[in-house]
């Protein structure tokens, strides 16, 4: 006997899946479903998942573009601490979770739902991130995961529960799909089926946001992206919002093929997994902004946020995005972002994003220190003792091993 709920909150995609999800809550639960639908610049139309909602009963729908919001309040946060995970990966899935969770906690509240419902398998990263993000915002509310309730363990059982319960699916969507995809303003993730054996190339059919490198123009393009408090502001002199000026990375990056990876990973949930991904504009901004920060950063402060960044990158991909300690360095990221200004000019050519130029206003680049032409503002007997203290430690043991 299943707990009484009266009202769920749904992330809600209009695809197979979630389709499915909804009718499978309205007939389990016997509870009213509110539908969320987020745009988060995946580049599918929205408009038939409201149309499938509303034709399935659903009588409160949300349907929201929060593009801006994404990047401004999660992207562009990350990416002042250049967040790899493993490395490697951006965390484009990743940081788009707390977000959709974020809104639904919010609408829950709102329509006075007792509990939210995701479509995230139990052996993924997803139900992680979603439902930490829910417990972190309402620690009452509950938790609704299909894939763990269910015997719908299999494409064909949920057509055949779809067909059973006149769920309109398109005719299209029948067939078993190659690999699965998530997709939003910063990357596409796909993984499965004919991804699953790592020694296999992935098809060139896994990729929809970039040109191959070697079909991508034989002339190389420049791009001046500018800075203010370590995040991106303009592109090429023109301002622009957070999300649009993304998407005009994203132009560039898919123009000239920048941004694959092709990674086993670690999952939270203690599998490797194999995902192919592309990230055209981020890996552009990426390397743009660590082209500013090598400017303007001091040593010390740029070394500590290299330590710092696998650590908050972790607390990502595992899904603490609303955890205090991602909060704690967040706060430490900030503050040396304080300075980040300025321009940075990259190549773009053939795969690759190479910073070419940086300048700032409130660089730390002294070129009457380190030309190799005489100088007045450097004495460089000062080495010799600076090198000696240095040194003394080093002495001191080695000395210790002569007596010995």
């Amino acid at each position: 006997m299943k707990e009484a709920i009266k009202k769920v909150v749904l992330a809600y995609s209009g695809g197979l899946d979630t389709s499915v999800i909804l009718r499978w809550l309205q007939e389990t639960y016997r509870c009213e479903v509110v539908t969320f639908t987020a745009d988060l610049g995946q580049g599918d139309e929205l408009g038939p998942a409201r149309d499938k909602a509303a034709l399935m009963g659903v009588k409160e729908i949300y349907v929201e573009d929060l593009r801006e919001t994404f990047v401004k309040d999660y992207v562009f946060p990350m990416f002042r601490a250049n967040a790899l995970y493993e490395g490697l990966y951006l965390l484009g899935t990743s940081i788009a979770r707390p977000l959709i969770a974020k809104r639904q906690i919010e609408i829950a509240a709102k329509v006075g739902a007792d509990a939210v419902a995701h479509g995230a398998t139990g052996k993924g990263n997803d139900q992680v991130r979603f439902e930490l993000s829910y417990y972190a915002l309402n620690p009452h509310i509950r938790v609704i995961a299909p894939w763990r309730e269910w015997k719908l363990s299999s494409r064909t059982k949920l057509l055949e529960y779809a067909e059973q319960h006149q769920i309109p699916i398109a005719r299209d969507k029948r067939g078993e799909p190659p690999f699965s995809v998530d997709a939003n303003l910063l990357h596409t993730s796909s993984e499965g089926k004919i991804l699953e054996d790592p020694w296999v190339e992935a098809d060139p059919a896994v990729y929809s946001r970039t040109r191959a490198p070697e079909d991508a123009p034989d002339k190389a393009q420049y791009v001046e992206i500018e800075f203010a408090r370590g995040d991106a502001v303009a592109a090429d002199g023109v301002a622009l919002s957070p999300a649009a000026l993304l998407t005009r990375l994203n132009e560039l990056g898919r123009e000239h093929g920048i941004g694959r990876l092709d990674l086993v990973e670690n999952r939270f949930v203690g599998m490797k997994s194999r995902g192919v991904y592309e990230t055209p504009g981020g890996t552009i901004l990426l390397a743009a902004h660590r082209g500013i920060e090598s400017l303007t950063l001091d040593r010390g402060a740029a070394h500590l946020k290299d330590e710092m960044m696998p650590r908050y990158a972790e607390l990502i991909y595992f899904g603490f995005w609303f955890s205090p300690e991602r909060e704690m360095l967040q706060a430490l990221i900030d503050k040396s972002q304080e300075n980040v200004a300025g321009v940075v000019r990259l190549k773009l050519y053939k795969g690759s994003a190479m910073v070419v130029g940086r300048k700032s206003p409130l660089s730390l680049y002294s070129l009457a220190h380190v030309t190799f032409e005489e100088d007045s503002v450097y004495d460089q007997h000062d080495a010799a003792g600076f090198i000696k203290l240095n040194a003394l430690r080093l002495r001191l043991l080695r000395s210790r091993h002569v007596r010995s």
